[in-house]
């Protein structure tokens, strides 16, 4: 039987999938802007960070209250603060897809198109899926799926540290300023973050289901 309040966390549960969905949305059309050369899909991204952040404070808000006002049993309580670690770490998924982006504008303003991309497409696929599955993992209670993301994080980890590497040694037949560079491996490695949030937030689904 479903408790009276029960709305109120489906409620919860639609808003951290929103979030986590945004989040998503935003470090794809980041990159894909990078990638592609595209300042409007660049655009775009950045302007998602503020609704990224509306949805925390509106998760963090039903969350105090539902533990105020309504005494929840152990498992609601599990799940708000499951609710409330895995929408800080969304926003920050959020927070590094608007730092993509900024950098993304910086290296399109001043070059026009990107160039020596190094491993930034594949990583950004590969993240892009552990944050969906994370999202999945949490709303279909999927604790194989969540071991799977965490599984998929070192690769990231590697390809990332293939990048630093790429870019700190300049090579003969690269012609690319060292602004560029700096801007590329700070994309890298905002990528890497998201991954890791993912990462987290699959951590997270395992803890509300053990």
């Amino acid at each position: 039987m479903k408790r009276f309040y029960h709305h109120e966390l489906e409620d919860l549960r639609t808003k951290l999938i929103l979030i986590g969905e945004k989040a998503n949305e935003a470090a794809r059309i980041a990159i894909d802007g990078y990638l592609e050369g595209d300042m409007a899909k660049v655009e775009q991204a950045i302007a998602l960070d503020d609704a990224i952040d509306q949805l925390e404070v509106e998760i963090d808000q039903a969350s105090v209250r539902y533990i105020t006002l309504r005494s929840p049993v152990s498992s609601d309580v599990r799940f708000i603060l499951v609710a409330i670690k895995a929408s800080h770490d969304l926003e920050r998924a959020g927070d590094e897809a608007h730092n993509i982006a900024l950098r993304a504008k910086d290296i399109l303003s001043r070059d026009g198109c990107a160039s020596n991309t190094v491993t930034i497409e594949q990583m950004s696929k590969l993240t892009c899926s552990m944050m969906r599955d994370a999202i999945t993992a949490l709303v279909e209670e999927n604790l194989e799926l969540a071991q799977e993301v965490i599984a998929r994080d070192k690769e990231v980890n590697e390809l990332h540290q293939e990048n630093y590497k790429t870019l700190t040694t300049h090579a003969e037949d690269d012609d690319t300023d060292s602004p560029t560079r700096f801007q590329k491996v700070f994309i890298s490695k905002s990528i890497e973050r998201i991954a890791d949030h993912a990462k987290n937030l699959a951590e997270e689904v395992i803890y509300l289901l053990k």
